[in-house]
């Protein structure tokens, strides 16, 4: 499962992929309106802003945009910038590969077999699905 804190990202980047261009959002209408905690979004803002995936501005027009096109922005770059590996164990993942200590051998592992076709199939859709994406799929479900 994702965590809480990667669920009110997405929902803020859906929410900030949501405002016209050149239009900005507050923190507090993005709380509002996503029912995040505003000092939760703060933190969470502020990583996605050290990430290069949002910016904030300053002045009575200011708030948060989006810094990269919503086209650009996958669910599985910003599930890893927030929760970390994607893989469901610690010798499939891409970014903090790790020998599972209890395996005498990986090539022979019934259960990283099975986890592996999991996990390609996971990173198959969380990396080519963007921020774009989810606003039209949800726009053609409403």
């Amino acid at each position: 499962m994702i965590s809480q804190k990667a669920k009110y990202a997405l929902r803020a980047l859906v929410a900030l992929t949501k405002v016209p261009t050149g239009e900005s959002l507050m923190i507090s209408e993005i709380s509002r309106g996503q029912a995040i905690p505003k000092k939760f979004l703060e933190q969470i803002l502020l990583e996605l802003k050290r990430a290069g995936i949002v910016m904030s501005r300053r002045g009575r027009l200011g708030g948060y945009v989006l810094l990269r096109a919503p086209e650009k922005v996958t669910f599985g770059e910003v599930l890893r910038l927030i929760d970390g590996p994607i893989a469901p164990l610690p010798c499939l993942s891409k970014i903090a590969y790790r020998r599972c200590a209890d395996c005498a051998e990986e090539s022979s592992c019934e259960i990283r077999h099975v986890f592996a076709r999991v996990t390609i199939a996971t990173r198959e859709v969380l990396d080519s699905t963007t921020l774009a994406d989810a606003v039209v799929a949800n726009d053609v479900l409403v």
